[in-house]
């Protein structure tokens, strides 16, 4: 019994240069994966992120929702159409997706961290002007072929964030912005997470994941690679599908002033501290 005690007091003492290095600094955690869908996950990662704010950081959630929203599509009768992995949002679409991720899933987050001892306050980017949005523009490969509401971040306002922030609540952002004629826009949460963390200057940008980070040609995970290796990788074929927009949200982030990007596994019970407080941390580090 001592020894363990012993064991958990090390444990400590570890991550205390991390603690003192991160103290009143900026995390944007992009919350996905099975960790948006298993339960007990989802309670690690709210117990995490509610560590992470008593101890003095201040952390910034940006969530998806993609499974839940084709999830509800479906019990109504609409299928969900994609191009090159984006949704088609018409109207109706974005209805749904406002519905499931500003309204449903954002919800639920909040009140789970908040059961575990946290002030989290539910945002979308249209609250307080936070993501200024404009139409994603259709690629030529792509046929041209027309996304309906699917947005791109034009630009960040962070005065709410900041404000939430000041007086120790959690932002839990959803990726739902507006153009300047107030249409609204689903935006990709990785991409919005990416714009959030270079907007704020954050120290660190985390995405949860399903995989254990960013795997080489041969099947190896990579612990740290820098832009011109993670440029080369793009370059080759190895990083394709949903990797690319998480490690190109890194790289934005990185040239924006975020200093340390990570791209984790969230199927690991408490993935986020693994990363923040030791010493070899888990998943992939993008640095500049």
């Amino acid at each position: 019994m001592v020894s363990r005690n012993i064991e958990k007091a090390q444990t400590l003492i570890e991550a205390l240069p991390y603690i003192r290095s991160l103290y009143g600094k900026t995390i944007v955690i992009k919350f996905g994966g099975n960790a948006m869908v298993d339960e007990r996950l989802k309670e690690m990662f709210a117990e995490d992120v509610v560590l992470a704010k008593y101890i003095g950081m201040n952390p910034v959630v940006v969530h998806g929702g993609g499974p839940q929203i084709t999830e509800v599509m479906d019990r109504m009768g609409k299928k969900p159409v994609f191009v090159e992995g984006i949704r088609i949002t018409d109207g109706e679409t974005m209805d749904i997706v406002e519905m499931v991720l500003g309204g449903k899933i954002n919800k639920e987050l909040v009140a789970r961290i908040n059961q575990h001892g946290g002030k989290a306050v539910g945002l979308t980017g249209k609250d307080g002007g936070l993501i200024k949005a404009r139409k994603l523009r259709s690629p030529r490969k792509g046929g041209g072929i027309d996304r309906g509401l699917v947005g791109e971040v034009e630009s960040i306002s962070p005065q709410i964030i900041r404000s939430l922030e000041e007086s120790r609540f959690i932002p839990v952002i959803a990726p739902i912005g507006v153009d300047g004629k107030g249409r609204t826009y689903n935006i990709n949460a990785d991409t919005a997470a990416g714009a959030i963390a270079a907007t704020l200057k954050a120290e660190k940008l985390i995405f949860l994941t399903d995989v254990k980070g960013i795997l080489d040609k041969n099947g190896k995970m990579i612990s740290t690679l820098n832009r011109k290796g993670a440029l080369r990788l793009i370059k080759n074929g190895v990083i394709t599908s949903g990797m690319l927009p998480k490690v190109k949200a890194c790289l934005h982030a990185i040239e924006g002033g975020v200093r340390k990007t990570h791209i984790i596994d969230g199927r690991i019970t408490h993935s986020i501290l693994l990363e923040i407080f030791t010493r070899k941390g888990i998943g992939t580090e993008i640095v500049a």
